[in-house]
């Protein structure tokens, strides 16, 4: 009896297996295979991963940057993954600075570029806070490069590029979804889309961007658990409406939240928006327009993308309103104000984009006087040229004569001294373009103390 006990407590115990992640040699694919090439990657993500790797620590350039360049797209911006803490990273770089509650993580500046570096986190073990439905509210759980991969989101997103090495890292099998061209989730996928409900508009986002399907088991839940877009804050879903209309394929994003119910928790009034006569057609002129800027590397404007949104309801409404005897401005200023109250209640639209949409839907009534002091007071606005832009959109649109909005656009395009060629021009021409002047509203003329009256209107007789 007392031998068994000696060797039982003498005796090494096996390691016990960690059940939270599933081990597995992860593929270590070549450039050959995953045909990144390393000049179109930020020398700045490459300088982070050089200087951890300097003081001996893991780094590897993460996420999103390592899907688009495999996918062929430029990437926006570049993260860096870890096994170094916040702590850790922050005394190595000059300009570095920790942030985040739910993730602290390192935002280290190069100039005008940002580098997000994140420490290696282990999957949901019980221990992170969540809400009452399972999202999780606060989670730094540091873990292994094994475990980082495994609490990603999709496949497509696990990948991890060495730029010493180029070689990417490849636990679950993203490159070859992205060769298939399937959005697969990393585990079970209504788990994971409780812990964070955005996942779900961002498995639309990536298949519309990357011409994707999604897997149907990464599918099949969306639909049931769409509520739970309610919970997110408002501010994560402004920051992922405007990642989707600035994908490059923003319209086949939204026909893909509609078909799936996820546009209520976004923009609860799109149904309406495309619903209304020539809405639709506004619509995909603007995201078409926006996505050939996008394609050609040019910058958008979150407020054009919101104020075009939005238009169709503004204007049915401005319309209503000057049927019911409000004058135009007025009536404008009522219907905008509608429209915005309606919609920042679940979009967290930036108080200076609401702001810049304000300004170029106010500036439209305005584009119908083309002569006179109001066309120079027009030029000087700070979003004059948005709203010219703006004018053009409805011009195609049908709504204004595109001869107007063409005026317009080369009135932007000209120099001081063509603006005044132009706008002398104008004001020499009938008002045939512009708004009728209103007529002013003559009082009845005084009986003269010799009794006779004025002539006809009102106007007194000539002398």
């Amino acid at each position: 009896m007392i031998k068994k006990l000696i060797s039982k407590l003498f005796t090494p115990r096996a390691p016990r297996p960690i059940l939270s992640v599933k081990r597995h040699a992860p593929l270590r694919v070549p450039q050959s295979q995953h045909g990144i090439d390393r000049k179109l990657v930020s020398r700045h993500a490459i300088k982070v991963c050089d200087v951890l790797h300097e003081h001996g620590y893991q780094a590897y350039i993460v996420g999103g940057a390592v899907r688009d360049l495999i996918a062929g797209a430029q990437p926006k911006d570049f993260d860096v993954a870890t096994d170094a803490t916040p702590e850790q990273v922050q005394p190595l770089f000059r300009r570095a600075r920790i942030i985040g509650r739910r993730f602290r993580l390192v935002h280290v500046v190069f100039g005008q570029e940002i580098i997000e570096t994140s420490t290696f986190r282990a999957p949901g073990n019980g221990e992170q806070t969540t809400d009452e439905h399972g999202r999780i509210l606060r989670d730094n759980v540091f873990g292994t490069l094994e475990e980082d991969a495994a609490r990603r989101d999709f496949t497509l997103n696990a990948l991890y590029y060495d730029p010493a090495t180029e070689i990417v890292i490849d636990y679950h099998g993203g490159v070859a979804d992205l060769k298939n061209k399937v959005v697969n989730m990393i585990g079970d996928p209504a788990r994971r889309y409780r812990e964070d409900p955005v996942r779900m508009l961002r498995a639309m986002r990536f298949a519309s961007k990357l011409g994707c399907d999604i897997a149907p088991a990464t599918l099949a839940p969306i639909h049931e658990l769409a509520p739970l877009i309610e919970n997110v804050p408002a501010s994560r879903l402004f920051d992922e409406m405007l990642k989707m209309l600035t994908c490059g394929h923003a319209m086949a994003c939204l026909r893909q939240l509609r078909a799936q119910g996820l546009h209520k928790g976004l923009l609860p009034l799109l149904d309406v928006i495309l619903e209304q006569p020539g809405g639709e057609r506004f619509v995909e002129l603007a995201l078409e327009r926006t996505d050939q800027r996008v394609q050609a590397g040019k910058s958008v404007s979150p407020s054009f993308l919101f104020a075009a949104l939005l238009w169709q309801l503004v204007y049915r409404r401005w319309q209503q309103y000057q049927a019911d005897g409000e004058l135009p401005m007025p009536a404008l200023g009522l219907a905008v104000d509608s429209v915005l109250d309606a919609q920042t209640e679940k979009l967290a639209i930036q108080r200076r984009f609401v702001s810049d949409m304000r300004e170029i839907w106010f500036m439209q009534p305005r584009f119908d006087r083309r002569a006179g002091k109001a066309a120079w007071r027009m030029i000087e606005q700070p979003r004059f040229r948005a709203a010219c832009d703006f004018l053009q959109l409805r011009a195609a649109a049908g709504e204004v004569d595109a001869a107007l909005a063409q005026w317009w656009m080369d009135l932007a395009d000209a120099d001081d001294g063509t603006r005044a060629r132009m706008l002398e021009e104008a004001a020499r021409q009938p008002r045939s373009g512009d708004a009728p002047a209103r007529k002013r509203r003559r009082r009845p003329a005084k009986p003269r103390p010799d009794g006779q009256g004025g002539q006809e209107g009102g106007a007194p007789a000539a002398g």
